[in-house]
């Protein structure tokens, strides 16, 4: 039985005022989907988001959610750390360090932007600066393999492990295996961060 294709999240489409494409996935998507010969038909097919969603976020044109861009990176044998942005074009001053400058960035459709703590030369080790907007919410479950932990560092969140919820504050942290369904929002009115590690880097 062929599934139906879904909208994972509602796309957050871009206004003519978004000039700045830092943190959006298209032309990585589209060099991945192409680099293995399918079409945006067979992309859709695996991941049961429709074609004119994946041709959205192709062009720029929408940020994925979460769920969406796990189930892209499933579906193309990837990670989702294969989606973050260059960061900034500056030679570094040390293989090992990440100035803030040099962050790199995806944005999401839920209100959440990562950036990426971790150098390139760590593999098995995830470390991501998180913004929650005012009332994001990852609305949809999901797993992987690994485990992860995080901290905030200010505002609240909600973060659901299967049938629990949690309201965490500033100066909570968490820790679970990721193979437990979880998601997670910010209730608040002010932006929540939160730095959140996970091993492997499987996110």
């Amino acid at each position: 039985m062929t599934s139906p294709l879904i909208e994972m999240q509602p796309s957050r489409l871009l206004s003519t005022s978004d000039t700045d494409h830092e943190g959006l996935v298209g032309p990585k998507l589209r060099e991945l989907r192409q680099s293995q010969g399918l079409t945006l038909k067979e992309l859709g097919a695996r991941t049961g988001i429709s074609i004119g969603h994946l041709s959205e976020l192709e062009r720029d044109m929408a940020s994925p959610s979460v769920k969406t861009l796990h189930a892209i990176s499933r579906a193309l044998g990837v990670t989702i750390l294969r989606f973050f942005d260059t960061g900034a074009e500056l030679k570094p001053d040390n293989r090992y360090v990440v100035r803030k400058s040099r962050r790199r960035h995806i944005r999401f459709a839920d209100g959440i932007d990562d950036y990426q703590l971790t150098c390139p030369e760590v593999s098995k080790l995830g470390l991501l600066y998180s913004t929650f907007k005012p009332k994001s919410s990852v609305a949809d479950p999901y797993t992987h393999e690994g485990e992860e932990a995080g901290y905030i560092v200010s505002g609240t969140m909600e973060l659901y492990l299967g049938d629990e919820k949690c309201v965490l504050e500033a100066g909570d942290s968490f820790s679970f295996p990721s193979q437990i369904p979880h998601r997670y929002s910010n209730p608040g009115d002010i932006e929540t961060v939160v730095i959140w590690a996970m091993t492997p880097p499987t996110y």
